[in-house]
């Protein structure tokens, strides 16, 4: 199905800054469909516990995708004690080469306070520079900001609510409705 098929699902803004100790993964609460928002406070950023230890993973696109993907991470955490990476890259490998998860339509910012990742379905993890990573349809209004924020003395939790801020402000798919979870500091 092409992209025009769908009636217009629109995405969402999910930032994750690491300052000072501390990581922060914000996400803003908006769901549209078309030219119409159809809920104001979803949650788009979940603490994952897999082995007594936390992680925090946000997402962006198909909601019901990213269920799916954030059920596989956490299997993937389980099987891999305290290897965050290893886990994530399981989980794209399996993205990428299973036909079920290739249907699969979202991203993934994931943290276990000392790491930071993006994760695709193109079978990418990436590591951004700076220690921050933003997704969705504000995202890069939000790493823009928070880029311009991380040399200030602002911690890792202002510098995302900012940034969060100025991306809704920006970016129609976004609002200021957030879920903030922090790792650290």
């Amino acid at each position: 199905m092409a992209d025009s098929d769908f009636p217009g699902w629109h995405g969402t803004t999910i930032i994750g800054v690491r300052k000072g100790g501390q990581v922060v993964v914000a996400g803003d609460g908006q769901v549209s469909l078309g030219q119409t928002v159809i809920k104001s406070s979803a949650r788009k950023v979940r603490r994952l516990s897999p082995g007594g230890r936390d992680v925090v993973a946000g997402f962006a696109g198909s909601t019901a995708d990213a269920f799916s993907l954030l059920e596989r991470l956490e299997k993937k955490l389980e099987a891999t004690p305290g290897q965050l990476q290893r886990a994530c890259v399981e989980l794209a490998k399996d993205w990428r080469t299973d036909k079920y998860l290739q249907k699969l339509e979202a991203m993934l910012i994931v943290t276990d306070g000392r790491e930071l990742y993006v994760i695709t379905g193109a079978g990418d993890v990436l590591e951004p520079e700076h220690g921050i990573a933003a997704i969705g349809s504000g995202g890069m209004y939000a790493l823009a900001a928070a880029r311009a924020l991380i040399d200030t003395d602002a911690d890792a939790e202002s510098i995302a609510r900012r940034a969060m801020a100025i991306a809704a402000d920006i970016c129609v798919y976004t609002n200021g409705n957030l879920t903030v979870e922090r790792i650290g500091g």
